[in-house]
């Protein structure tokens, strides 16, 4: 999440009013609007709000998507592509590819813009893993998962700063917390899916999730 000056004027802004607006217009900065006198509380108006829902499943979906890959990949190279004691580095090159993909493409994200980039990301991502998929290559494999793991990567980032735009100030806490609660039950939910039907179906079943 990106701070703006307005966050460090947030405690201040509490007490002794609102000071700083013309300094933080001038600087090109948003004032957020405060909370509502309707008697709805924080957490009450975070769940009425659609778009924090919208975002929540879709971090759901990411986080369980991650995970899944990262923890399941090392299974179908060794059982499909018979990749032997050595496909751990698969599982390795992918969880790499997130962490660098969060900072080499920044300067993309920039450029791009970030609501843009995300289905740029999304779609380039899909479209390697369907490689990892339908090529019978150990090698391509183990490329394509760190390439998938690198556009993954900038995604969270990417939407919570965008969650910290789209949201008033006083209920962008409260609004995190409920998103990355999803984020964390995404990352059980998935897996265990993943898992339920590879014993039925195989463990290619991991690359239509």
């Amino acid at each position: 999440m990106v701070l703006s000056l307005s966050d460090f004027f947030g405690d201040f802004d509490l007490q002794y009013g609102d000071p700083v607006p013309d300094c933080l217009r001038e600087a090109g900065e948003t004032i957020p609007e405060g909370p509502t006198d309707d008697g709805q509380g924080a957490f009450k108006k975070v769940l009425s709000m659609k778009v924090v829902h919208l975002i929540a499943i879709f971090i759901l979906i990411y986080v369980g998507v991650e995970v899944t890959i990262g923890g399941w990949i090392v299974s179908f190279i060794i059982e499909v592509r018979d990749g032997g004691p050595s496909a751990g580095y698969v599982s390795s090159g992918f969880f790499g590819g997130l962490a660098t993909g969060r900072v080499l493409l920044l300067w993309v994200n920039k450029k791009v813009g970030e609501r843009r980039v995300l289905f740029i990301y999304a779609f380039l991502a899909i479209a390697f893993e369907l490689t990892v998929w339908f090529v019978p290559s150990l090698l391509q494999n183990a490329v394509a998962v760190a390439i998938v793991g690198m556009l993954l990567g900038p995604m969270y980032p990417i939407v919570m700063n965008q969650t910290s735009r789209v949201l008033p100030r006083w209920i962008l806490t409260g609004a995190i917390g409920w998103i990355a609660g999803f984020g964390q039950a995404g990352s059980a939910l998935l897996p265990f899916i993943t898992g339920a039907i590879a014993s039925s179906h195989g463990i290619k079943s991991l690359q239509p999730l």
